[in-house]
């Protein structure tokens, strides 16, 4: 799961200004990064002047997704993430950079902004935090940690039908058991059989 690009933008009426941007491109070649940079900006001021005021949309790219939240009063932010990157955690990211961006930054700035005119530095800490989404959302910690539990679970479960099975050997063999303690166990047995548990 990685982060590659998380951009604020404003669409004005002729086109889409670039406000600030944060970029992460060190898994890619050196000679290749000024140019995937480039790309990426392009990408997320397509995103932004095709997409509508109020709209939240994914658009898949190859093997990356990009992210666009453009808000009713112009402003937009674009994050481009790998297939594996939860979208909910992008979304989530985009509500918090857009609200903190437009309480820093005066609106009068953004239709004339651009990345070297306007003062907001906290995109770089945002990209890099959110790089691991477990860390910086606590839902997906939730998750995450509900998924070990229910792992756990499985394998504790699956270990008890074994020592189940083992029981029931144990029980037929058994010469201290009654033949009516025998009877009274196999019926026990087959009652609580009815379900099974996955």
């Amino acid at each position: 799961m990685r982060l590659y690009s998380l951009s604020v933008l404003y669409r004005g009426d002729p086109k889409v200004r670039l406000l600030k941007a944060a970029y992460d491109v060190s898994t890619f070649s050196f000679f290749q990064r000024s140019s995937v940079q480039e790309f990426m900006t392009f990408t997320s001021q397509l995103i932004v002047e095709r997409s509508e005021l109020g709209s939240r949309a994914s658009v898949k790219e190859q093997e990356y997704l990009c992210h666009v939240y453009v808000r009713n009063d112009g402003l937009a932010g674009v994050v481009i993430a790998d297939n594996e990157y939860p979208p909910r955690v992008c979304f989530t990211l985009l509500d918090k950079v857009l609200d903190e961006f437009s309480r820093q930054v005066s609106r009068a700035d953004w239709p004339s902004g651009s990345p070297a005119t306007i003062s907001y530095t906290a995109l770089d800490g945002h990209l890099s935090k959110y790089q691991n989404p477990r860390d910086a959302d606590p839902m997906t910690k939730v998750q995450a940690e509900l998924d070990e539990t229910k792992i756990i679970l499985h394998n504790t479960m699956e270990s008890l039908l074994e020592r189940g099975e083992k029981l029931d050997d144990l029980v037929s063999k058994s010469e201290v058991l009654g033949a009516q303690s025998k009877a009274f166990y196999k019926t026990a047995r087959k009652q609580n059989s009815c379900c099974a548990i996955m």
